[in-house]
């Protein structure tokens, strides 16, 4: 029943993903092709859908932890369908503002924050502890072969049938993926409330577990430097690619392309990895290998030098997946289920933080000093990446302490814990 469960979650998964890259290509074109958008108006529609990770992302948490995550995915896919399925249906009686977009984008934000952070907290319940890291295996590779493929998809639409009935293909793929889910039979069990409950007091139990917690500390923060500096690399790199490199086009969506194979096949073999070195040594070994490949940005010059960045991409991105991978099973094993919600969005809400301001650092440097020194810096910055890992227990442990003959780490585990629950 598990997999099958697992099977339907995935499916679920794949289709809402799809239909979101397809949106991500469409949404702004709508505004650009349909509603002749200015530059400022396209950054806003952005900056709306992303706000919302900031915004509701640590309340998001509190209000999964009160409710069983399954009813909460299949009402944000029901809920995103009814918004994205609004611009196509404005458009075709010439009802279509920017403002309506704006909503739209911040709905389905709002919407995903709560989905993304649900699908975390309901993995455990739909798979057990031992299947953990081919789930999440799983739905990391279906995330990347949605970022190969929806696009592209996006795009011919776009090109066919227009921008906003595009659109209803995403608002379709909600519908597959709520069907799906209600195909899914699994026991959850909520914490029962002994008094009023009090959103600030669960938003803050979350975050004071993660920070008081040594080793999920550490994870926050070291997720935390990579999407700074991946935020950076964002800003940088089509400016690197059109001034430094003259590249076409062509060459810049294969090079985009570059960065999600590598996270395809990250995910394929983030579980055979985690066999053979151990499941919490992977989260160390993941980011300490694939970081130095990072500085094939800034040495990328010559004839091939568009090959030199794209393989630093596919090689860092497979690096991320993995490290994505496993240290999200780690967090769901030591986790209570209680505090899952929480838990995912703090972590989330420390990873979106900080984008913005890698993304204006990147920006201001590739100004000031030009596109390849910022990568310089940007390099630097990944190579730090795991510093906080190596100064931490993680170096002394190989995997998730399951009984009392773990020796060494099963007491390593369990006194961090205890600090941390103590502390809580």
């Amino acid at each position: 029943m598990g997999v099958r469960n697992f099977r339907l979650l995935l499916l679920g998964f794949a289709a809402s993903k799809t239909g979101s890259q397809v949106t991500l290509v469409a949404l702004p074109l709508v505004a650009l092709l349909d509603l002749h958008a200015s530059p400022f108006e396209l950054g806003l529609l952005t900056a709306t859908e992303t706000a919302a990770l900031v915004v509701v992302g640590l309340p998001a948490g509190a209000w999964v932890d009160r409710l069983r995550r399954l009813p909460v995915l299949i009402q944000t896919d029901v809920v995103r369908c009814v918004a994205i399925g609004s611009v196509p249906v404005a458009a075709a009686v010439d009802r279509l503002t920017m403002v309506q977009l704006y909503v739209v984008a911040a709905i389905v934000g709002a919407a995903t924050v709560f989905s993304d952070i649900a699908t975390q907290s309901l993995v455990p319940a739909v798979l057990g502890r031992d299947r953990l890291i081919g789930g999440n295996g799983a739905l990391a590779g279906v995330q990347s072969g949605a970022e190969v493929a929806g696009p592209g998809l996006g795009g011919g639409l776009v090109q066919a049938i227009g921008a906003p009935f595009t659109l209803v293909a995403d608002a379709i793929s909600y519908v597959v993926s709520a069907v799906l889910l209600l195909g899914i039979r699994v026991r959850e069990t909520v914490a029962e409330s002994t008094g009023k409950r009090s959103l600030r007091r669960d938003i803050t139990e979350g975050v004071r577990f993660v920070f008081r917690h040594p080793l999920l500390r550490v994870i926050a923060v070291t997720t935390g430097l990579a999407n700074l500096f991946t935020a950076y690399l964002f800003a940088v790199q089509v400016v690197f690619w059109t001034q430094e490199l003259r590249l076409s086009p062509l060459a810049i969506g294969l090079l985009l392309s570059a960065s999600a194979v590598g996270g395809v096949a990250g995910a394929l073999l983030a579980q055979p990895l985690s066999r053979r070195v151990g499941q919490v040594r992977l989260i160390l070994l993941s980011i300490a290998v694939s970081s130095p490949f990072a500085l094939l940005w800034p040495l990328s010059a010559g004839s091939v030098a568009a090959v030199m960045f794209g393989v630093g991409l596919a090689v860092v991105w497979f690096g991320a997946v993995v490290y994505n991978v496993a240290q999200l099973t780690f967090r769901q094993l030591i986790c209570p289920n209680e505090l899952l919600g929480r838990m995912n969005a703090t972590m989330r809400f420390v990873a979106s933080a900080v984008m913005p301001i890698g993304a204006v650092a990147g920006g201001a440097l590739a100004t000031v000093g030009g596109p390849r020194a910022a990568l310089w810096v940007c390099a630097i910055g990944f190579l730090t990446g795991p510093v906080p890992l190596l100064l931490s227990p993680f170096r002394r442990l190989r995997t998730v302490p399951t009984d009392d003959s773990a020796g060494d780490q099963a007491e390593t585990l369990a006194r961090t814990t205890t600090e941390a629950e103590q502390g809580g």
